[in-house]
């Protein structure tokens, strides 16, 4: 392919005030591209409305009228990033050669595209966008960051260290993204699984141009969570084997009662200690509960096989 279709896949959350700063820079590259020769000029952006509340698809509409090369899809109700993703990369998925996902916030640095369509011209079907370091970030956020990932690989989840959801991926390897059907997405635990070859562009990333983050930490907290459980069942194991520990415990803790009541005139009432169990029991009972059900309804979730998103507006003539 000398002159590749490029699609740039753009999830929209109230974005409203971001778009009109970052689609124009989007729409620079694409020139970028074709002015070197890396793209064909029916490149475009396709900018995915996850059911925004405010103006995001009038401005979707305004940006697509003013330049052909901007498209749009709008759900009919908000379904989450990794839903509205998954539904703007299905749509090109037949309409494009490679498509390269990218948030609206232009946090992830849109010059490392044409770096990414190059290694995609090497034959790379899958390019993910890594982070070069993290010295924007605020210190927790850089080092709850950090816990995440180093968390989900000890669960046993292959993810891109440093990785978000910029990254290239090839016709062929849509169409095997296709191929999962699971309701509970997790994309960066997905993708890897893929096992196309790949390869890794890195890239500095900046402050958002507008607007807010959608991902604060009770957010990133619940989103590592989906990934776990959703890819691996080794909590489970963990609490299995935490059980086996306690119960040795209480074997030795029973010994040394009966060596007591055997051997000593007199006994302490062991209240402190005994709450102290009572406590700590009850407390791994629940969140071993706790694990076992979010394993439960995401069954339940799963099941049903209740459609993904629906895709309520679409910008593309």
């Amino acid at each position: 392919m000398n002159h590749p279709v490029i699609a740039i896949v753009v999830p929209c959350f109230n974005e409203e005030q971001a778009l009109p700063v970052s689609v124009p820079q989007m729409l620079a590259v694409l020139d970028g591209l074709v002015a070197e020769g890396l793209a064909s000029s029916e490149s475009y952006v396709l900018l995915c409305n996850d059911g925004s509340k405010d103006d995001t698809w009038r401005v979707i509409t305004e940006l697509h009228q003013a330049d052909a090369r901007v498209k749009g899809i709008s759900l009919a109700h908000n379904r989450g990033h990794q839903n509205v993703l998954l539904a703007g990369l299905m749509t090109v998925c037949d309409r494009c050669d490679a498509a390269i996902s990218i948030d609206a916030d232009m946090q992830d640095d849109p010059a490392a595209i044409t770096e990414m369509v190059r290694r995609f011209k090497e034959g790379k079907e899958i390019v993910y966008g890594v982070r070069s370091s993290r010295k924007t970030d605020t210190w927790f956020k850089r080092t709850s960051a950090h816990a995440f990932y180093s968390f989900q690989k000890k669960m046993g989840l292959e993810t891109v260290f440093d990785h978000a959801d910029y990254r290239l991926m090839s016709n062929r390897a849509l169409k095997l993204l296709g191929e999962y059907g699971e309701s509970n997405l997790f994309l960066r635990g997905i993708i890897p699984q893929i096992g196309l070859e790949n390869d890794i562009v890195t890239y500095a990333r900046s402050e958002r141009v507008a607007g807010e983050s959608k991902y604060p930490f009770a957010k990133m907290l619940a989103f590592s969570i989906d990934g776990i459980t959703s890819f691996s069942a080794r909590p489970m194991r963990w609490i299995f084997m935490t059980g086996l520990t306690l119960l040795f415990i209480d074997i030795l803790v029973a010994v040394y009662v009966f060596v007591s009541l055997l051997f000593s005139s007199h006994i302490s009432a062991g209240w402190a200690s005994l709450m102290l169990s009572v406590w700590a029991l009850g407390s791994l009972i629940l969140i071993a509960i706790g694990i076992v059900g979010e394993y439960i309804g995401k069954i339940f979730t799963e099941v049903k096989h209740r459609p993904r998103y629906a895709v309520a507006d679409m910008l593309w003539d």
